[in-house]
C-alpha cells in the first residue's frame, strides 16, 4: 500500500491550503487539531513532546469513542476533478482508525444538512504508519470532501490529487492570463529531476516562500540540461514568459528556454522531451538570481499550444514560471 502511486507527480493536491483548501468541520479533534490534516509539510514525530491533552501528534486525532457512531472531517477543496487520494497514517500506530471512507459533494458555499454526498471511496481497511494510495476514476467536479473514520483515531495527512476546475468563459476575450497556472487547471507532467524541489511548485499561486518552494534539480555532473513538461490549463497562444528565481542565489540556472506543441489528447506516456513536435517559443535567454524576469519581446509568435517544455541550462532552481497569453476557446 505504501509504494508511491504514479498519480502523485502528475496531478496537484486539491486539498492544499495555498489553493484555498481548509478543514472546516470535525466531529472531534480532542488530541490533535483538524487543521493539521492538510498541512503542506510531511508529518513528523517528536517522541517526548506532549501537550495538555496528551501525546502531541502531527495530524488529526479524535478521542476514544465510547458511544455509537464514527468520527469525520469535512474539507473544502480547491474545486476540481479527483484522480487519486493518499490517506496517510504516518506515526499513528496504536491509534489509527481500522477503516476509512471518503465522500464528496459539489455545492456553493459550505455544505449544510441538505447537501448531497456521493461515495468516492467505500469503507476500506487501513494500516498503521503507512501511506494508503487509491486511484480514483470519477468524472465529477467536487468542492468538498468528507473523510469518515471508523470508529475513531488519527490520520496524519489527507492528500487529494486531481486537476483544478476553472471556468474559462469568465475571462474577457482580449485578456492575457497565465495559461499554466495550477488554479486554472495547469499541471506538471514530467521532468528529468526534482531532487530538491517538486516540479509542480513552478505553477503554484503567489511567489515562493523559500528556496524549498520551487523546482530545483541536483547538481548536474554530465553533459546536457534539465527540463520539465507542463500541460496548460487551456490551449492558447503564449505572449509573455515570466521566470522567477526568488531565493535561488547561488544555484539559479544560467539560462532557460521554452518550447511548445499542440498535442490534443496524446497520452502522457508518449510525450517526451526529445520528441520532434516541440517548436521554439522562447530561445535561450540568460537568467539572474533572486528576481522576476520578464520576457516579451523575445517570445516568438507561436501557434496555439497545449503543452510546453521548459529547459534550464545546465541545472538549478526556479521558483515560479508564468506563461501569459490568450486562451483559444
Amino acid at each position: 500500500m505504501s509504494v508511491k502511486a504514479e498519480f502523485i507527480d502528475r496531478y496537484i493536491d486539491l486539498a492544499q491550503p495555498r489553493l484555498g483548501a481548509e478543514v472546516i468541520v470535525a466531529s472531534d479533534d480532542f488530541f490533535a487539531p483538524k487543521e493539521r490534516l492538510i498541512k503542506a509539510e510531511a508529518p513528523i514525530f517528536i517522541p517526548d513532546k506532549y501537550d495538555e491533552h496528551g501525546k502531541w501528534m502531527d495530524g488529526w486525532e479524535s478521542r476514544r469513542k465510547r458511544g455509537q457512531g464514527h468520527d469525520y472531517c469535512v474539507i473544502r477543496l480547491c474545486p476540481g476533478s479527483i484522480h487519486g487520494v493518499d490517506i496517510d497514517t504516518s506515526y499513528f500506530t496504536g491509534n489509527y482508525p481500522p477503516t476509512a471512507s471518503l465522500e464528496v459533494c459539489n455545492c456553493e458555499g459550505d455544505p449544510d444538512d441538505g447537501a448531497q454526498w456521493r461515495v468516492l471511496l467505500p469503507a476500506t481497511p487501513l494500516e498503521g504508519d503507512a501511506h494508503h494510495y487509491f486511484e480514483i476514476k470519477d468524472p465529477g467536479v467536487w468542492t468538498h470532501m468528507r473523510l469518515n473514520i471508523y470508529p475513531d483515531g488519527g490520520i496524519a495527512r489527507l492528500r487529494v490529487y486531481g486537476v483544478a476546475h476553472y471556468d474559462w468563459s469568465q475571462d474577457t476575450a482580449d485578456e492575457w492570463v497565465d495559461l499554466a497556472a495550477m488554479t486554472r487547471g495547469g499541471r506538471a507532467l514530467a521532468c528529468n529531476d526534482m531532487h530538491f524541489g517538486h516540479m509542480s511548485n513552478l505553477i503554484a499561486p503567489g511567489r515562493g516562500v523559500n528556496m524549498g518552494d520551487g523546482w530545483e534539480t541536483r547538481r548536474r555532473r554530465e553533459p546536457g540540461n534539465d527540463w520539465v513538461i507542463l500541460k496548460l490549463g487551456h490551449p492558447g497562444h503564449i505572449r509573455r514568459v515570466e521566470v522567477d528565481t526568488a531565493f535561488f542565489k547561488g544555484n539559479y540556472p544560467a539560462r532557460c528556454s521554452l518550447h511548445g506543441a499542440m498535442l490534443g489528447k496524446m497520452p502522457t506516456s508518449e510525450i517526451s522531451e526529445g520528441a520532434p513536435f516541440w517548436r521554439e517559443i522562447l530561445p535561450q535567454v540568460p537568467l539572474s538570481p533572486d528576481q522576476v524576469q520578464v520576457f516579451e519581446q523575445e517570445v516568438m509568435d507561436s501557434n496555439k499550444v497545449s503543452h510546453v517544455r521548459f529547459d534550464i541550462f545546465p541545472d538549478g532552481g526556479i521558483s515560479r514560471l508564468r506563461l501569459f497569453g490568450k486562451p483559444e476557446l
